[in-house]
């Protein structure tokens, strides 16, 4: 698995960041959560799924990162673009490096001067508030939110993110496309879950962070929960919807099956969320608002709905499975070359089930592009 992108793409990530921190007048950022530390340091890890050990990284507005990490991380640090690296035997109950993590912001900042964090939107602080109310105790600098400055820059990917993406999707439509092999009257949904998972992992995925799904008859109304023993019966809709990730970064998408011929309704709906889709990439350019995304997938949606059409149609992607900007008539954040989104159309269906189908795309400088396997427009049947 490689860890790392070019010291070039490091170097253009950190120069984009200290130019906004200047606009901003932020002397230091500093970074608690594991994608914004991966970002700037390239340091990818399962790790992360311990909560005993804080992770830090300090960005000054001039001059190299700092990572300030438990002594477990030192060697996978260094293999990456940064040269200076703080520890300390994790954990210690005394002092888990926030001694550390203060002399470091001293040492970058004055006293007065402006210390970013993320807060905002999405955002959460990996740090205990105690630790927390410690730092800001032993410090005399403010604390500022810099989850815009972040946002906006993680939002837009390079070429090289772009392709770790597209791999991703390609992974998960060899997976999908498996999935007959699995997936048959009388398999229990529990299985096809567990065995997806494992036709992911065959495929290339280096983890899959995520897979969630259903199948009831014609259609489905829940499809976070945990999958049941129940088994596969005629006239069920399966959906699939993966997360698999390939070298930190994340695919997200859908797909739909009837088991068994399905029914007209259910044929007419996997259409209309097809359409849906289409509608939203007809029009995706740069300088349109993804608000617009929303409105065209409703146009298509709305009129064959059994109910209100509710929640975001879509998000952006990346080293998150959701991110920024969500696809909601609310959220005007303009369109760019390189962002990566999601089109998530959901229909509402009688008798209480709905269907929900999704694709990746990324936004190019005349349109867009997907980015995973496009479904048929025809519901495949199992």
């Amino acid at each position: 698995m490689s860890l790392t992108f070019s010291t070039a793409e490091f170097t253009t990530r950190l120069r984009v960041l200290q130019q906004a921190m200047t606009r901003n007048d932020v002397a230091a950022v500093l970074l608690t959560q594991e994608p914004d530390i991966r970002y700037f340091s390239g340091f990818l890890t399962r790790f992360w799924e311990s909560p005993t050990r804080p992770w830090f990284l300090v960005i000054p507005a001039a001059g190299q990162p700092i990572a300030v990490i438990p002594d477990i991380g030192r060697a996978l640090m260094a293999r990456g673009p940064i040269s200076d690296i703080r520890s300390w035997p994790s954990p210690d109950y005394a002092d888990d490096g926030l001694t550390l993590l203060a002399e470091t912001l001293r040492e970058v900042t004055r006293p007065g001067e402006r210390i970013g964090v993320p807060m905002g939107r999405e955002t959460t602080l990996r740090m205990s508030l105690m630790s927390w109310d410690l730092l800001r105790r032993l410090l005399d600098r403010p604390f500022v939110d810099v989850a815009e400055i972040i946002r906006d820059q993680q939002m837009v990917k390079s070429p090289a993110e772009i392709a770790r993406i597209e791999t991703a999707c390609a992974i998960a439509g060899r997976a999908f496309a498996r999935v007959p092999q699995i997936a048959a009257q009388g398999t229990p949904l529990c299985d096809i879950f567990r065995r997806f998972q494992g036709l992911l992992l065959d495929e290339g995925a280096d983890w899959v962070g995520y897979v969630a799904g259903g199948a009831a008859q014609g259609g489905y109304n829940d499809v976070i929960s945990p999958a049941a023993p129940t088994p596969l019966v005629p006239g069920d809709i399966l959906m699939l919807d993966t997360g698999a990730v390939h070298e930190g970064y994340y695919c997200d998408f859908n797909r739909n099956w009837s088991v068994g011929p399905a029914a007209v309704d259910v044929s007419e709906a996997h259409e209309v969320l097809h359409d849906a889709a289409m509608a939203a990439f007809d029009i995706a350019r740069p300088g349109i608002p993804v608000a617009d995304l929303h409105a065209a997938m409703l146009a298509v949606l709305a009129p064959r709905a059994h109910g209100p059409v509710t929640g975001r149609l879509g998000h952006g992607l990346g080293m998150r499975l959701t991110e920024p900007p969500s696809l909601i008539p609310d959220d005007r954040t303009l369109l760019r070359p390189g962002m990566v989104l999601t089109v998530e159309p959901c229909l509402p269906l009688a008798h209480d089930r709905l269907m929900v189908h999704e694709e990746n795309m990324v936004i190019t400088e005349d349109g867009a592009r997907w980015l995973s396997p496009l479904a048929p427009r025809q519901i495949p049947v199992v």
